[in-house]
């Protein structure tokens, strides 16, 4: 078992690592204000950007699932890593030698296992590099120039070949310390009759890199007439391997894809390798595997989902390209971008469009042309009759359905009147009316949906609606919840602005218990007053459990709603939740006082006046004063 790892060094990688560049690897931020970024959380589907991440508190937090933390919880929770795999990576990333409590420096075989698989693909990539230049690789070498890829194409790509022996990879990789169980359980290796042997052989080999750049698998192209594999051969289902879950090339292409807001879907690795050799740099194809609904999270979350992002698939002419390009119009809803098809002439790929018409071709091809809602329907529409009233009746019953699962109202009316061209009738309020019925009755169907109706599971929201997840919300349109949670983040986000005020406020003065809550870990923390570095680590840690430090990381998140926060504006917030807590306490002391009526302990009726003058006064004096009453 590993050593724990040196607190000191754990503290160095969080602070050596920006939030900011991490998340980026993985989904598209922008401006949110109040020095805050924000874009599509990657760990639930949203279709308006609630993930918000702050680089000067090294924080993230979704208002919408509640996930939060810092960078090494952000790696943890979307790579599936363990807090040391976690925090090894981000140190080799930063360069930091990390020292181990009780085992010394970081020797390999300590890694965790992601870290490990990981490994062995990097060094596998090198070896098949390497193998490119040997003369049994003649014959991939070949096959590459006969594409149009020279040397400088395939290292850019990191194209390499497999030896045709039985384990060559297998011994190389064992001389590197990895054991026969890991070469097993990343797929470079299987089991033969006498142990492992090589997975793939005598083939050239593609890289499969993750969204964050990291090599989780290869795909491997056939080249010898007497190989009897398919003509693809790739990685099977690893830990670290998931088909459904990586697009070759995101790791090159999605800071165009983000800047852009296009990504262009095609069909194989040399199709990648053309797209971007031509310039088309927003090129990325899946695995092996149809277009789903898990490689469209990939992509919105690069897109962010704005009203001017573009996805272009490139599908073959033939029936199987027509067949992949109605499966995705299928999934076309999930997208909030406008999707198109580019079909090249005489049905050619991008590969073979490059080598027969140059770049200028692949490029134009890229340009979206043909909405794939309306190609998915010509395909309906052209297996009917449109001659005969029959034909045209059948067409709409099959192609209106389509139509009505368009989400948007005002796009669904515009293609339902393309429909009604498409099939040549006359009456198109008839077609119209027809498919929003259709889209009616589904509604009705579907009612309100699970979201809805799901039992709470939390005691309290923090602002987004309540969901099974943030459970029944608090009223925070009370002035008086709004300006506890104003107060909270100004004491987490700014505490020199409360200080030392904030630190004499008790946690009864803050009447939603979650806040009472936050105010309690401020408290054990060490106050606000001469906060240190390392505060909102140290308050974050003070949480007496998960829901509360969830709460502690996205008030230290969410923006501060004035327009100038300085002290005037903390004065408010710290008199307003001071007034509401003495007028609350006036309140008490008058039922007290009324309980106890004339007939009281005259000294117990003496005490309670005295207290409620002395109150009386306070609140006069908070009221006139403002901050300087405090």
């Amino acid at each position: 078992m590993a050593g724990r790892i040196n607190d000191d060094d754990v503290k160095a990688v969080r602070d050596a690592v920006p939030i900011d560049a991490v998340v980026s690897e993985y989904l598209q931020l922008r401006n949110a204000g109040g020095g805050n970024l924000k874009g599509l959380c990657p760990f639930h589907d949203e279709k308006s950007p609630s993930f918000q991440v702050s680089p000067s508190k090294g924080l993230f937090h979704c208002f919408g699932c509640q996930e939060g933390g810092d960078t090494i919880a952000f790696v943890m929770k979307i790579d599936h890593l363990s807090f040391s795999e976690t925090v090894e990576r981000l140190a080799a990333k930063a360069g930091i030698t990390l020292r181990y409590e009780e085992g010394g420096y970081n020797p390999g075989h300590q890694r965790g296992e992601r870290i490990r698989l990981v490994e062995a693909h990097k060094v596998a990539a090198q070896f098949y590099i390497d193998q490119l230049d040997s003369p049994e690789a003649e014959i991939g070498r070949k096959f590459l120039a006969e594409r149009g890829f020279d040397q400088a194409a395939a290292a850019h790509f990191g194209v390499g070949y497999s030896p045709a022996g039985w384990d060559h990879l297998t011994r190389f990789l064992r001389g590197k310390g990895f054991s026969d169980k890991e070469l097993i359980l990343s797929g470079l290796s299987q089991d033969g009759r006498r142990g492992p042997i090589d997975r793939f052989r005598g083939r050239l080999m593609w890289p499969i890199k993750d969204v964050g750049g990291e090599i989780v698998g290869f795909g491997a192209r056939k080249l010898r007439d007497d190989d009897n594999g398919p003509k693809y051969l790739n990685t099977p289902e690893t830990p670290i391997y998931k088909k459904s879950q990586v697009l070759y090339g995101i790791d090159l292409a999605k800071k165009d894809i983000a800047k852009v807001s296009r990504a262009v879907v095609v069909e194989g690795y040399t199709d990648v390798m053309a797209c971007h050799l031509a310039g088309v740099t927003t090129a990325i194809a899946t695995c092996g595997t149809a277009f789903g609904g898990d490689h469209i999270k990939i992509l919105r979350r690069l897109l962010m989902d704005n009203g001017s992002a573009r996805v272009i698939f490139t599908f073959d002419g033939d029936a199987a390209g027509q067949k992949a390009a109605l499966r995705a119009f299928e999934d076309d809803q999930k997208f909030a971008a406008e999707t198109y098809i580019a079909i090249a002439p005489d049905g050619m790929d991008p590969c073979d469009l490059r080598l027969a018409k140059g770049d200028a071709a692949v490029a134009e091809l890229a340009e979206p042309r043909t909405p794939l809602f309306e190609f998915a329907l010509r395909q309906i529409v052209k297996r009917y009759d449109l001659e005969t009233p029959a034909g045209r009746a059948a067409a709409l019953d099959e192609a209106a359905p389509v139509v009505a699962r368009i989400k948007n109202i005002g796009a669904q009316h515009e293609v339902a009147v393309q429909l009604a061209g498409m099939l040549g009738i006359l009456d198109t309020q008839f077609v119209v009316k027809r498919v929003a019925q259709l889209a009616r009755w589904a509604r009705d169907r579907g009612g309100k949906g699970p979201a809805q109706q799901q039992t709470p599971q939390r005691g309290y929201d923090t602002g987004a609606p309540a969901t099974a997840s943030s459970g029944p919300a608090l009223n925070l349109r009370s002035p008086a919840h709004r300006t506890e949670r104003e107060l909270l983040k100004l004491a987490l986000q700014r505490p020199e602005l409360v200080s030392p005020a904030f630190d004499a406020y008790g946690a009864d003065e803050f009447t939603a218990p979650p806040y009472a809550a936050v105010r309690q870990c401020v408290h054990d923390a060490g106050g606000a007053t001469g906060a240190p570095s390392d505060y909102l680590d140290t308050v974050r840690e003070a949480a007496p459990n998960d829901t509360v430090r969830a709460l502690v990381t996205e008030l230290a998140v969410e923006t501060i709603f004035a327009k100038n926060v300085d002290e005037a504006y903390a004065g408010d917030q710290l008199v307003t939740v001071r007034l509401r807590a003495v007028d609350r306490r006036i309140r008490d002391v008058q039922g007290t006082l009324a309980r106890l009526g004339a007939q009281g302990d005259p000294e117990q009726l003496a005490a309670v006046q005295n207290e409620l003058w002395v109150l009386t006064q306070y609140g006069q004096s908070l009221r006139n004063n403002g901050a300087a009453a405090l």
